[in-house]
């Protein structure tokens, strides 16, 4: 099962629309997450419209259209794993722990808000993945995507992808 990770869309004011790369990307997706922060539904309903499947939560920057659409933590089952997606985790020191004891049954955990691309796995072996944001790089040098293969209860092919500048 191939999956598709995005977070910190922030359309249309970090970008006037996703990256052609990005959108590429959704037919090969059997699953598409997006970890909030969207801004606008214009890109929920896209993404919708183009996904076989949609795991979306709303974010921080998320008003209250987007909040009546999404949950704020959205949990789903996917090639013999567990996955979660949330916006926000807190403080980089600490969230490996932090998240484990929060969310003890998941064995990945999607998450967004830093804008920062993050992958570690906690002492109790959940995964934790934030692929950034493929619109608004702030202090890193790309902006950025993930991509992963879920099958027979394991994560593989974890694929953080540096999208070129836009022009």
């Amino acid at each position: 099962m191939r999956l598709l990770f995005m977070s910190d869309t922030h359309l249309p004011k970090r970008a006037r629309e996703l990256p052609a790369p990005l959108l590429a990307e959704l037919p090969h997706a059997d699953v598409v997450f997006h970890a909030g922060d969207w801004v606008d539904t214009a890109t929920l309903d896209l993404l919708e419209s183009r996904s076989r499947r949609l795991v979306a939560v709303y974010g921080n920057n998320d008003g209250p259209d987007l909040r009546a659409r999404l949950p704020e933590v959205a949990y789903v089952e996917l090639g013999g794993l567990r996955f979660g997606a949330i916006h926000e985790t807190g403080p980089a020191q600490g969230r490996e722990k932090r998240c484990a004891a929060r969310f003890p049954d998941l064995d990945v955990l999607v998450f967004g808000h830093s804008h920062i691309p993050w992958d570690t796995t906690a002492p109790t072996g959940l995964r934790l993945l934030n692929p950034g944001s493929p619109t608004d790089r702030r202090r890193q040098p790309h902006c950025t995507y993930m991509t992963a293969t879920a099958a027979d209860g394991r994560l593989t092919e974890v694929e953080l992808h540096r999208l070129p500048p836009r022009a």
